[in-house]
């Protein structure tokens, strides 16, 4: 499986230690699917989850966070973006999630935010799942 998980996912990870996202986290830490991820995608995590409400929330400090994301970076599937299709949705940071996942070939893309990533997955053919439908394909697979 080769997914791409949206910033709203890794979030909502850091900031509560069980639901579907930490489990999503964990299993792309442990390499239970392949997590792809690109520069500026990387980038997005860094600047959404090192803001000070998400450090408070996970009880993280920025060097905390900078160690979770050079790990997610060693983990991952690095994808080169060969091909830029902006803007296909209304928000850039969508953007760049959409370009990872259609210049990495993903499987899908899983987000909490679907509505707004809904007309560009029919248009790219592109699956989105929620957190907790992603947590019960990993289950399926063991």
């Amino acid at each position: 499986m080769r997914w791409v998980l949206d910033t709203d996912v890794l979030v909502a990870a850091i900031r509560s230690g069980a639901g579907a996202s930490r489990m999503l986290l964990k299993a792309a830490l442990e390499k239970r699917f392949s997590l792809l991820l690109s520069v500026p995608l990387l980038i997005e995590y860094e600047a959404v989850m090192t803001r000070p409400q998400h450090l408070f929330s996970s009880g993280l400090s920025a060097g905390d966070m900078g160690l979770l994301l050079d790990t997610l970076a060693q983990v991952a599937v690095q994808v080169r973006l060969a091909f830029l299709w902006r803007p296909a949705l209304k928000d850039a940071n969508d953007d760049m999630v959409l370009e990872t996942a259609m210049n990495g070939q993903a499987d899908a893309i899983v987000t909490f935010n679907q509505q707004d990533f809904c007309s560009a997955t029919k248009r790219f053919k592109l699956t989105l799942l929620s957190p907790g439908d992603a947590v019960r394909q990993l289950e399926k697979r063991q």
